[in-house]
Parts: C-alpha cells; structure tokens; sequence
C-alpha cells in the first residue's frame, strides 16, 4: 500500500539542475504536505557541472539564451536588472542592453540557477513543504528495502529513510589515463587544468561543445584575441610561437551555428502523444518503429513549416535522407561550411525565421529521445550508425561568439580540424602524450592530448552507489532483436555486445535499464517504485538525446505525474 501524500519522504540525490527542476515540479502539484532532502556535494544547490568551476570559466558560455529555458521563478533578463553593478561588470554585461534571447557566460548562469532554487525552496517553506538542503554533504551509499518499501540513503555522519529517491548526480568523467600519463587529459574539465602555456601542438579528440570549451580555455591562455573590422583576429603570445590546436572530427565536421528557433523548447505542438506511441507500438510487435517516429515527428512537421524541403525529402528513408544532407557537409571544407552557416543563423536571427529542418531535426532528436527504449535493437543500430552522427552535428547550435572565436584560431593558423574515421586510435606515449593513429599507417605525435567528446555513457562499474548493483536492483539496459537471425549475426560479430537468450537476443545498450517514468529496472524485471534514475552518464542507452535542461523539466514532469496520477 502506497502512503498518503502528506507522509511521503522525497529524498534527492544531487542537487544540480535535474533536482532544482524536480523540486519545482513537486511544487507545482500544488499538494503539500510531504517533505524534501536534497543531497548536494558542493556548498551551493541548483548550478550543476556545467555551470560551476567544475565545468566552467570565465571563457564559457551557454549555447542556449534565457527563452529557451523551461520557465523557473524570474526570468534571466528580469533578474538581471535586480544584480548589482558589479556583479554584473564582473562578467562584461550591460543589463540595459541584456535580453532573454541573449546567451550568456555559464559561471553567470550557475549563479542565476542557484538564486533560483533559493527562491523555489523558500516558496516551498511557505507552502508548508519541509524542505531540508544537506550542503557538502556527500552520498556514500543506497540501499533499497523492499520489505519496509523504503530506501535508505547513507549520507554524511547518517543515516536517512524515504518513501522515493531520485538520483540526479548530473555529469561524470572518470579520470582514466589523466594523472597517470604525462599530457593526456580525460575531458577539459575542470578548465583550470587547462590554463597554462603549450608551446606546442595540443591535439582535441572531437568537435562538439565539450571540443569547444577546450579551445575557448587554451585560446586564452596561450593568446589573445582583438576585434578587428568584421570580426576578430587571434595572436600568439610572445615566446609561444609553437601552440596551435588539432581538432580531430569524424568526416572532418564542424557542429552547426545557433539559429533563431521558432519553438523555443523544441516541445512541438504536433509531436506524437503517449498514446499514440503505445497504439503503435500494439499493432507492431510492442516495437516502436524508428521510421514511424521520423516520419511523424519530422517529415509531417516538415511538410506545414517548410513545404519547398519537404518535397525534396518526402520520399526518402531516413538512410535516404542522411545520404542527401551528409555528403554536401563533408564535401566542403569545414571552416568554409561553417562561415557559410554563421551567415545563414545571422539571417535568421535577424529576421527571426528558423533554419526549419535543422529545428524540426532537433525536436525529433528530444521526441524520440523517451520511447527509444521501445526500438528494436536492430532500430537503435540504425539511429546510431546513421541518424544520430547528423543529429550531433546539426543540433549542437554553437554561439556566435565561439564561431567568431573559432574562425579567427583558424584564419591565424593556430587552429585544424583533421578529418579521421571511427578506425582511428589513441595510444598512450612512453614519457608522455599520445600517438594519434590515423589508419593506413598514419600517425601523429602529440605531447599534449584533450578528450573532448563530451560525456562519455558509463555502466554499473562505475555507478557511484554499488549496493543497487550488487542486490540486483538494477540492472543493465538492453533491446530486443527483432529478428532473432540478426541478432544471431550481431552475437558473432560482437560477444560482448549481445547476450543469447535461447530463442532470443539482445543488444547490450549503455547505462542501465529504466522505464518511461525513470523507475529503474531490477535483474528480476521489477519496477522499482521507489527509485528513480535521472543522472544522465547512466541512462544513454534508452535516452540517447538526454542533456540540456529541457531533459531536467520533461524528466521531472514524467517522475512527478506517475507519483501523483491525476
């Protein structure tokens, strides 16, 4: 029997982002009378990684503006003509001239997120919610008991019971080689490791943000940059003659440039319900099929927004339609196309006229994002080898002021892009640094390497509260073959990617096995009620498109409505 709602005890576990949003949902329920822990390592609630030191500095902005958040307590333009002067001085900005269609730094919206959990939990005391933050207070370990229908969270000195626990951690990268190898470093974060002189190559795996937040830091600490007639230019600095950047990129792509979006949280009026997916899903063996979500989630959107493209892509698959917009992007050199589409994102947002089915690629990227964990395996093979190498390039909207940035590295030879396959390896260098393998016998040397492929997805080894693992609470996140011969194939190909079940097969996904309300899933199948699993390295191989704070708001709302059914 589930309690009433005035004895339930939310326990929260991180208090970044996922759980400030959480908590606002909570509140929105407009039901009192239950209390909420939240649980937070750092010594301030609701900024999150990316919006602290840990993944910030001074360097870094947002690659989304104030109107495309999920709505909070004030909005960032309103609460920005309420700071002090030099609050605001500190970080260039002129609240004047400062709107909500404006990206911002991040460390500045790590301080704006934190003024608003503040709010949200003052709203909350007032509201009769107790509401209890446990600041640099670390979570050592979590333990389910099914007898009692409860959890237990071993926190600090103690030792704390609730009735649900959320576990929103946020992002994670595991020091692998850093630290043990001379000038290899796991991820670019946090920045600080970052500022110091390389008067030498410094090689980047990847383009993304998190490529680019590696740039943004050795830039500045290595030059300086000058605005210039039409733009910027960037100079070494003196006796560093010998640094420049080597961005290594599958197909040699650069992200695309933010542009203005018609729908600014890429919710989409006309997505497929809840209840249509399951009507589908009932009529195709429990199966949603990949290429009905691309078709109704894309091509029909396409058809009222953009008429003229939709004819062009109406007929094609979605193998079709990647081989007509690929092959265009990787034919042209890098910095040209991303000259070519900063001129095009300057027009839209000027004119306000969205670049259609770039926008309408990113709503599908966050609609299907949910129910991926309906796809066959042999679909999920599908949206990864084909669909999703697009996806991470078109949706990625890098700000303005990195294109600048970037474009002004280039034009002063300090920075690459080197176009490399998914066969390219990196290797360790005795003394220091890696040797980059680039397949038939190429290679380069670097002494400095920077892993900037964002977050990377990590599995029940490196899940930080090991007695869920060990009692079987969860479990690992996999997909059916539909096909049993292809999964026999697979199971050939790659052993330790399919597991045999006797007459069927199943593909290893990574992180672990959830439901559509984020219920984590036990090695016997069971749903577990009372745990809930939001912390994105842990989850992405039933969420694929699973950052961003669009995630945080849709996750909680999803959390929230099976708690509280109406």
């Amino acid at each position: 029997m589930s309690k009433p709602d005035q004895s339930l005890r939310f326990g929260l576990i991180g208090g970044g982002p996922a759980a400030l949003f959480f908590y606002k949902t909570l509140l929105d329920t407009g039901r009192s009378g239950f209390s909420v822990d939240i649980f937070e390592k750092k010594t301030i609630a609701g900024i999150g990684m990316p919006y602290s030191n840990e993944g910030a500095g001074m360097e870094h902005i947002t690659n989304v503006s104030g109107n495309e958040i999920p709505s909070l307590v004030t909005s960032t333009a309103d609460w920005m003509k309420q700071l002090p002067a030099a609050r605001l001085t500190r970080y260039g900005i002129d609240p004047e001239r400062f709107s909500d269609y404006r990206v911002f730094p991040r460390l500045l919206f790590g301080e704006y997120l934190a003024d608003q959990f503040e709010l949200l939990v003052q709203r909350g005391r007032e509201a009769g919610i107790p509401t209890t933050l446990h600041l640099n207070t670390t979570v050592q370990d979590i333990r389910d008991n099914r007898e009692h229908n409860t959890v237990e969270v071993k926190a600090g000195d103690g030792l704390y019971t609730f009735d649900h626990v959320i576990i929103c951690t946020g992002h994670h990268w595991p020091c692998r080689q850093e630290g043990r190898i001379p000038g290899y470093f796991d991820s670019p974060y946090p920045p600080a490791k970052l500022e110091k002189k390389f008067n030498h190559p410094v090689a980047i795996k990847g383009a993304s943000l998190t490529a680019i937040d590696a740039v943004r830091t050795l830039a500045r600490f290595n030059g300086s940059f000058h605005e210039k007639q039409g733009g910027l230019e960037y100079t070494r600095d003196e006796g560093n003659s010998d640094f420049r950047m080597v961005m290594h990129s599958i197909n040699g792509l650069l992200p695309a440039v933010r542009f203005h979006l018609e729908d600014t949280h890429l919710a989409g009026e006309k997505l497929l319900t809840e209840k249509e997916v399951l009507e589908h899903m009932l009529d195709n063996d429990g199966y949603l099929s990949l290429d009905y979500i691309f078709e109704k989630d894309f091509k029909e959107a396409l058809k009222k927004r953009d008429p003229v493209f939709y004819e062009k892509i109406k007929n094609e698959t979605i193998e079709g339609f990647v081989k007509m917009i690929m092959p265009a992007r990787v034919a042209k050199d890098a910095f040209v196309l991303f000259r070519e589409e900063y001129v095009e994102a300057e027009r839209s947002i000027r004119k306000h006229e969205s670049v259609h089915w770039k926008e309408l690629l990113a709503t599908l990227s966050f609609a299907m994002n949910y129910p991926a964990k309906h796809f066959s395996a042999e679909d999920m093979q599908r949206l990864k080898k084909t669909l999703m190498p697009l996806i991470s390039v078109v949706i990625a909207f890098v700000p303005q002021d990195s294109v600048k940035e970037l474009m002004a590295l280039h034009e002063a030879g300090v920075l690459e892009l080197k176009d490399v396959d998914t066969d390219s390896k990196i290797e360790p260098a005795e003394g220091g640094g890696i040797i980059y393998h680039y397949g038939e016998g190429k290679q380069a040397i670097f002494k400095t390497f920077v892993n900037g492929t964002g977050q990377p997805p990590l599995d029940m080894k490196d899940f930080p509260f090991q007695s869920l693992v060990e009692d079987g609470t969860l479990s690992q996140a996999e997909l059916r073959f539909r096909d049993p011969g292809k999964g026999k194939e697979a199971l050939a190909r790659d052993p330790e990617k399919v597991r045999d079940a006797s007459e069927a097969f199943f593909l290893r996904v990574p992180g672990m096995a959830i439901t559509d309300s984020f219920k984590v899933i036990g090695t016997d199948g069971f749903h577990n009620p009372r745990i809930r699993l939001v912390a994105v390295p842990y989850i992405g191989g039933y969420n694929p498109d699973y950052s961003g704070l669009d995630f945080c708001e849709e996750a909680s709302c999803r959390i929230v409505r099976d708690i509280f059914p109406q």
